[in-house]
């Protein structure tokens, strides 16, 4: 968006911090917006959309995330991935209330609620659980992480060295931070210009790119560019 920017164009805005969402149809309106929205106005709207009582409504919602799993590839793992996205969005579905959560989080509110953060936490854990699929290689190889995590190893303490720890650990924070105050606006830091001195907004912007470079690691293909 920011080098487009620089071009004089506008890109439609494809991410509105999903990982903030209370539910899954929430999380589905900011993920892949431009996705999502083609395959609402040319798959599910076509099938009949909503208008033809709950069955259609269902039927409707399984085939666009099975369709969305094979748009990704032809393996199990994103059909895998695309049906337990539809089971995630189903309860909203059948008790319609997949509108409910239009606004943003915590709206008007420097912090969320009680309710709030768990709806969000469990969100994301159920999106993040999903993504396990996604990402494997197969479906063995995604069983085989599940396991893992479901085993004791999810009781013991990680080993990580301090040095590597704490960075991550504060930028993490930082981050978060950021994403969470920067929510209203089209991007995180969208409106430090209006509140930061320029040489703090320079010193932030150049910090974020050193930290890009010093914690780059090796060389990864980006997983969108096989699709």
């Amino acid at each position: 968006m920011g080098t487009a920017r620089l071009f004089g164009i506008d890109l439609l805005r494809n991410f509105a911090f999903p990982y903030f969402s209370r539910d899954i149809a929430e999380f589905w309106r900011r993920w892949h917006i431009s996705l999502s929205s083609w395959f609402r106005d040319y798959l599910y709207v076509p099938l009949g959309g909503s208008r033809g009582g709950m069955w259609m409504k269902v039927r409707n919602t399984f085939i666009i995330f099975v369709v969305s799993g094979f748009w990704h590839g032809a393996n199990w793992t994103f059909i895998v991935w695309g049906l337990l996205n539809a089971l995630y969005i189903m309860p909203s579905i059948v008790f319609n209330t997949n509108r409910n959560n239009l606004d943003i989080v915590a709206q008007d509110k420097n912090l969320p609620s009680i309710k709030e953060l768990l709806s969000v936490g469990i969100t994301f854990g159920l999106t993040v659980f999903a993504w396990i699929f996604f990402r494997a290689n197969n479906l063995d190889h995604a069983f085989s992480i599940i396991a893992r995590i479901f085993s004791r190893s999810l009781f013991s303490i990680p080993q990580i060295q301090l040095t590597l720890l704490l960075p991550l650990a504060l930028m993490m924070i930082v981050f978060i931070t950021i994403e969470w105050f920067g929510r209203k606006g089209q991007y995180a830091i969208a409106h430090l210009d209006t509140r930061w001195k320029k040489s703090l907004r320079y010193t932030f912007y150049y910090s974020l790119m050193l930290a890009i470079l010093w914690f780059a690691g090796k060389e990864q293909q980006f997983i969108y560019f096989q699709f």
